[in-house]
């Protein structure tokens, strides 16, 4: 009698190929905002070329990116299902993602340095150090992605775990680095009026939206790959990085018209009216008997309050106009 073949089992893919599947469900989702983002940035602002080159470049490497990370999660669980010993091997698109991702925080995170530059006066030791570890994680990626090509299994890809903390490290410290360049120099852009602190006080917390989302995205693949880096969790937050950095980029270019309505003055109407009959009658037409009331007349009052505003003040103008025009650093001025 024939022996009868020993069958391999599937090892649990839930920290595993179930980790990353969330992480691209996850970056769909978010895709689907970024697109929905698109749309409105391109039928409802009008910035220059460079901007809308930009947004163009971000959204088609955002797109790349995710097709490449559902491919790899499809030839997976779907093509190889029930080949366990495929679930070692590396697909090429797993690894062609980083460099899309990486292209991505590269776009937005330069952008982000230049409304740091326009606000700091143009200031080159801020915007240098910002750029130190904006470039420096993109050219670890780039040496990541080279190297990691020539790999085969995941088992040779675990020699470069150091390079993998070290992206998701400068990410992280480019982010927060940015965040806090951003509101220290918009505090101290406050003019004391009230129209332009408050949109100063919006475009500080637009600020802080920009780089806590991607930061805390990037410090917790920091984290799993750390203290979990048998498992796949780190790719999971890894691949939502980019994007995050896309709807933080669109978020703040969509935000503008709202910050800069939002310090216009306000200016509120009432009206009331009353009847001539309400008032009382005495030796008029109205109280002799046998005779019809005179005709009801109706008073419409109209009345506008005016909140006073610092519009006329030159300095607090000049404060808004330079930070809105950071929104928009191809823009000149």
């Amino acid at each position: 009698m024939a022996e009868a073949t020993p069958v391999m089992q599937i090892p649990p893919l839930d920290n595993t190929f179930g980790a990353a599947f969330v992480g691209m469900v996850a970056a769909a989702t978010l895709h689907g905002v970024s697109c929905v983002q698109t749309l409105y940035y391109y039928t409802h602002q009008a910035d220059e070329w460079p901007t809308k080159l930009l947004v163009g470049a971000v959204m088609l490497f955002d797109t790349i990116h995710q097709a490449l990370i559902t491919h790899t999660v499809y030839t997976y669980v779907i093509t190889n299902w029930g080949k366990p010993e495929i679930l070692g091997k590396i697909v090429q698109s797993l690894v062609i993602e980083v460099l899309f991702n990486g292209l991505t925080a590269l776009l937005v995170q330069s952008f982000l340095t230049m409304r740091v530059w326009k606000l700091s006066n143009k200031s080159i030791i801020l915007t240098g150090l910002i750029s130190l570890f904006v470039i420096g994680e993109f050219v670890v990626v780039v040496v990541f992605t080279a190297i990691a090509l020539g790999f085969e299994t995941f088992l040779e890809l675990k020699k470069l775990e150091a390079l993998s903390r070290t992206v998701n490290a400068l990410a992280a410290a480019g982010d927060v680095l940015i965040a806090v360049a951003l509101c220290v120099i918009l505090h101290r852009s406050r003019t004391g009026f009230h129209r332009s602190d408050s949109m100063i006080n919006r475009l500080i917390v637009f600020a802080v939206n920009t780089g806590v989302l991607t930061s805390l995205c990037a410090v917790a693949s920091l984290i799993s790959i750390s203290v979990s880096g048998d498992t796949f969790i780190y790719i999971g937050f890894f691949f939502c990085i980019g994007r995050l950095y896309t709807n933080s980029l669109l978020a703040t270019l969509n935000a503008r018209k709202m910050i800069r309505g939002a310090s216009d003055p306000v200016h509120t109407t009432s009206d009331f009216s009353f009847s001539l009959r309400d008032l009382p009658k005495n030796g008029t037409a109205a109280s002799v008997p046998g005779k019809k009331s005179a005709q009801n007349i109706s008073i419409k009052i109209d009345t506008t309050q005016e909140f006073a505003t610092d519009q006329d003040s030159e300095r607090g103008d000049d404060k808004m106009r330079e930070a809105v025009s950071a929104f928009s650093p191809f823009t000149k001025g």
